[in-house]
C-alpha cells in the first residue's frame, strides 16, 4: 500500500474493543466494517450523513449478531434449514486478506478491503462442508458502497453443498410512513407472515402502514427506496441475486426484540438482495460470485426513472 492508500483504509477498535476497518473516500464518504460477521455497520455520504440503520440497542458481543447495518445471511436464510436463523457467517470473526487479488482492470478505482471466512472444526460439526467465502467491501469514488461475495466449495470429499443467502441491508429512513419502494410492482412474493404463501404484488409502489415481511421472487436488478421527507433515494443494484426481501417489524415485533428500540421501526427499512427461492448448489472447486451496489442520490435526480407514470407525481 502506498502512503495515500494507507490513509484510506484504517484498522481500529470499535464498540467493546471489536476490530473494525474504516474505508474513506477522498471526497468525504466512508464505510465501517467489523471483522465480527464481516458486518458493515456504517456508510456515510460526502456530507457525513449516516445512510444505514444500526439500533441504539445493538449488542456488539460475539455470539449475538449486530442489529442493523448489513448482516450476511449464509449458509441459510432465516429458519429455512436446520441451522440457527440466518446461518453462522454473521456470528464469526473473519480475517483480513492482506494480499488480495487486484481489482479487475475495468473497475473504477475505489478503496476496498477483502475479508475471508473459512469453517472452523465447530462449524464443520453443524454444517459439514468446507468452503472459502471472500467478501470485498468497496467504497467507490462517488460514495457508492459495493459488496462482492465469492463463495467457493473447497470440499475434498467430492461432495456438493447447497445454501441460501442474503445481504440483510438495513437502510436509515426519516419516517417509514413516508417511504415508498419502486421496482417490485407486479412481482410475485412469498409472505412470511402467512406461512410463505405466494401472492402477486399490485401495480403501485410499495408503501408501509403495518408489519411487512415478504420475499419477492425473480426481481429486477434495480430497486429504488424513496425517502420523501429526506428527499433522498437509495438505489440497490444487484447482480446474481434474483430475490429481494422487504422487512419492517412495526411496533409489536419491535417491542419484542431486546436489541431493538420500541420506536426504531419508524426509522429503518430492510431491502435485502438474496438467493432464497432457488437455493445455490456448488460442486467442489466451483465458485459463486454475486454483488450488490448501494447508492444514495437526491430524489429529484432519480424519481420516476423506474416507472414513467410516476414522473408527474414526484416532482
Amino acid at each position: 500500500m502506498s502512503e495515500t492508500e494507507n490513509k484510506s483504509v484504517e484498522i481500529t477498535k470499535g464498540v467493546n474493543g471489536l476490530e473494525k476497518i474504516i474505508l474513506r473516500e477522498i471526497r468525504g464518504s466512508s464505510a465501517e466494517v467489523y471483522l465480527y460477521g464481516a458486518h458493515v455497520t456504517s456508510w456515510k455520504n460526502e456530507q457525513g450523513e449516516e445512510l444505514l440503520f444500526v439500533s441504539s440497542k445493538a449488542i456488539f458481543k460475539p455470539s449475538k449478531p449486530i442489529r442493523g447495518g448489513i448482516p450476511i445471511c449464509f449458509p441459510q436464510f432465516s429458519n429455512m434449514g436446520s441451522l440457527e436463523a440466518h446461518g453462522f457467517a454473521r456470528n464469526r470473526v473473519w480475517t483480513i486478506d492482506t494480499d488480495p487479488p487486484p481489482l479487475p482492470p475495468n473497475v473504477t478505482n475505489g478503496v476496498f478491503v477483502d475479508l475471508l471466512l473459512k469453517p472452523t472444526e465447530e462449524d464443520l460439526k453443524i454444517w459439514p462442508h468446507s468452503f472459502e467465502y471472500r467478501l470485498r467491501v468497496t467504497l467507490g469514488p462517488g460514495g457508492d458502497l459495493m459488496l462482492t461475495s465469492r463463495i467457493r466449495n473447497t470440499n475434498t470429499d467430492g461432495k456438493a453443498f447447497t445454501f441460501t443467502f442474503a445481504y440483510h441491508t438495513y437502510f436509515s429512513v426519516s419516517d417509514i410512513s413516508e417511504v415508498r419502494v419502486e421496482g417490485l410492482e407486479t412481482f410475485d412474493y412469498l409472505d412470511n407472515l402467512k406461512n410463505r404463501e405466494r401472492y402477486t404484488e399490485q401495480g403501485d409502489a410499495i408503501t408501509f402502514e403495518s408489519e411487512v415481511d415478504k420475499i419477492y421472487l425473480s426481481t429486477p436488478t434495480k430497486i429504488a427506496i424513496l425517502d420523501h421527507e429526506k428527499k433522498r433515494t437509495f438505489v440497490v443494484r444487484k447482480d446474481g441475486l434474483p430475490d429481494a426481501v422487504v422487512w419492517n417489524p412495526w411496533d409489536k415485533k419491535a417491542k419484542a426484540m431486546a436489541d431493538f428500540g420500541d420506536d426504531e421501526y419508524k426509522h429503518m427499512l430492510c431491502v435485502e438482495a438474496a438467493a432464497i427461492e432457488k437455493p445455490i448448489t456448488l460442486k467442489p472447486g466451483e465458485e459463486w460470485k454475486v454483488r450488490q451496489e448501494l447508492s444514495a442520490v437526491p430524489s429529484s435526480y432519480f424519481s420516476g426513472q423506474l416507472d414513467p407514470s410516476k414522473v408527474l407525481q414526484s416532482s
